[in-house]
């Protein structure tokens, strides 16, 4: 399965598990005092690649498309911000930014997006048999209010081989979510290398 093939078959299925599970909204009125902007992470701040230097996007207003195992499908009243980047290869990442009205809800809104990490790679294999999909837990970082990191290796009955690694970190109000991919396997994987750009993601929020 492709990069494309994926990202879309991803989304497709964070959409409908977040439809069907829990709603987080933001308080409609009352709320807390706006925070500051989360800064983004730079593109030198991102796993090295061995051949290509990455490029930075713009910093967006919206969702992004590829990120994934998490949408914004049953998560309402937020504003979401992000970053995308990608190197000369078939390599890309993506950071996206939420900010809540309240620590609770950050916490719960962090929680409920790494849940749909973790399930993901059964979802996949649930909605499509001909793909073999596996996740991994790298454990949780002490940076902030925590981040976790975690593993995505999906091949086609075609061969078509990709790994991703996503985060998910809080800081206060603040969520932040990390996503790394490219083709190969869990091998390929800079697991250290992402440890390391999700810490300094979390710490620059604010």
């Amino acid at each position: 399965m492709s990069m494309r093939i994926r990202t879309s078959a991803l989304t497709a299925l964070a959409v409908a598990a977040l439809a069907a599970g829990t709603v987080l909204t933001a308080p409609a009125a009352g709320a807390a005092p706006k925070a500051a902007t989360p800064k983004f992470l730079s593109a030198s701040q991102l796993p090295p690649h061995p051949t290509s230097a990455w490029t930075a996007g713009p910093v967006t207003e919206g969702f992004p498309e590829g990120l994934g195992c998490v949408d914004t499908e049953g998560v309402l009243s937020y504003d979401y911000r992000y970053r995308e980047f990608r190197t000369d290869l078939d390599t890309s990442a993506v950071q996206l930014t939420v900010v809540a009205d309240t620590a609770a809800l950050a916490k719960a809104l962090a929680k409920h997006y790494d849940d749909l990490i973790r399930t993901c790679a059964d979802r996949i294999e649930k909605a499509y048999p001909d793909v073999e999909a596996e996740g991994r837990d790298y454990g949780s970082l002490p940076v902030e209010e925590g981040a976790r990191v975690r593993g995505l290796h999906t091949e086609s009955s075609g061969g078509a081989s990709d790994i991703s690694l996503l985060s998910v970190g809080r800081d206060g109000r603040t969520v932040t979510v990390v996503s790394w991919g490219q083709l190969g396997d869990f091998g390929d994987a800079p697991v250290g290398a992402f440890k390391k750009t999700t810490t300094t993601a979390v710490n620059k929020l604010y």
